[in-house]
């Protein structure tokens, strides 16, 4: 396997604002770092949220976006990668995967797609053309969850180009605390305020379950709004409409530092109709915290039902207050569930495991033989999936 020592890696982010990939951008920069390798970023915004941490690491980030021209771009990113040559061109985002794969037509360096979501979801916010282009058109891509390389594959793009890279989560800073054993019942749900992560079906949730289970619950939406999909005026309608007050049902914007929410609320609530390996659903079993999910994109990969987590499938949404009951009525339940999800966490999303991971892509982007899955990973996969066969690079 390739050593990161000696590779030069620039990364091609779409944005630098406060998301999910974005952060999954600085682990896998810090992690380079901390194995020797040369990295740099190329963005096509400017003034993002991780912009100055990821330059805090000694990692120059460029802005190569100024012009919405296409053509400007690629050769913005091509004079770029002249000036300071690199051994990959990764994408960080799957719209972003065409300018990288063009751009390495003019240049000595492999380039690497990125795929974030389930897949379709991706596909959809492209455009026909657009997501066919930023599809196909990678000769590698790295996948952060098995169902959209499923998709991937069922739209004809050769399983030997796709790479299960899994997301990461910083288990040193995202851990468990003691928690006093009697404090108020607060849902927490984190997410961009767009259609996709359904927050309206949250609200309802709280109010199910305040007033026809009479539960004194409440609930937290942490979460930005998207530029052109403001839906916080109508879901602050729809908690009115529903007699939720400020104090039952608080909308904190956007939060830089999660770890005291996750400590502070009792059970982590997702409620998306498109997914793929949702950083902030890793954070929380991370911090112990029992989580309920909609059985949607990557998210049944990393929550076992009944074991460290529970799932609802789409079309059972009735269920979610049931599981929601069942932890709130049996605290034991929700710290075994809790204890399980930190450690299957620890075993297969860390951060300290994210070197491997990189090192295996690397090799098969700049390689023209198959790589062997890091048979740990596959072992933690298998052991989730209830002993079915799982593999890390698929």
């Amino acid at each position: 396997m390739l050593s990161l020592s000696k590779l030069k890696i620039c990364y091609l982010a779409g944005s630098l604002g406060q998301g999910g990939a974005e952060r999954q951008l600085f682990y896998a920069i810090q992690a380079l770092r901390r194995g020797g390798a040369t990295v740099r970023v190329l963005s096509l915004d400017s003034g993002g949220f991780w912009e100055a941490p990821i330059k805090q690491l000694g990692v120059a980030v460029t802005c190569v976006g100024q012009n919405r021209s296409r053509l400007n771009r690629v050769c913005r990113i091509v004079k770029a990668l002249r000036k300071e040559p690199a051994d990959v061109l990764q994408s960080q985002h799957f719209f972003a995967n065409a300018y990288a794969s063009l751009s390495t037509f003019f240049l000595n360096c492999k380039a690497i797609g990125a795929l974030r979501s389930d897949g379709r979801f991706d596909l959809s916010q492209c455009g026909k053309l657009g997501g066919r282009i930023n599809l196909h058109l990678p000769r590698v891509i790295a996948a952060n969850s098995h169902s959209s390389i499923e998709y991937a594959v069922n739209h004809r793009v050769p399983r030997s180009r796709l790479f299960f890279l899994p997301n990461a989560v910083d288990t040193d800073q995202f851990k468990p605390i003691a928690k006093p054993p009697h404090g108020p019942i607060t849902l927490l749900t984190v997410g961009r305020l767009t259609a996709e992560k359904r927050l309206d079906r949250f609200i309802s949730l709280v109010h199910q379950l305040r007033a026809h289970h009479g539960v004194d619950v409440r609930g937290w939406i942490v979460g930005s709004t998207r530029a052109g999909q403001d839906l916080r005026p109508a879901l602050e309608r729809q908690a009115a409409a529903l007699g939720l007050r400020s104090d039952t049902l608080r909308f904190l914007g956007s939060i830089s530092d999660m770890r005291s929410l996750y400590h502070e609320a009792t059970i982590f609530v997702l409620t998306s109709e498109n997914e793929g390996t949702p950083n902030v659903l890793l954070e929380a079993m991370a911090t112990g915290l029992p989580v309920v999910a909609t059985s949607v994109g990557g998210v049944p990969e990393i929550v076992q039902h009944a074991r460290t987590g529970f799932l609802v499938a789409e079309n059972r949404l009735d269920e979610l207050p049931r599981a929601i009951l069942e932890l709130v009525r049996n605290p034991d339940l929700a710290a075994r569930i809790g204890a399980r999800a930190r450690a299957y966490v620890e075993e297969t999303h860390s951060v300290h495991k994210m070197p491997t991971h990189l090192a295996a892509l690397y090799d098969l982007a700049l390689g023209d033989h198959p790589l062997q899955p890091d048979t740990n990973f596959n072992r933690a996969l298998t052991h989730n999936a209830g002993g079915s066969r799982s593999t890390a690079l698929i």
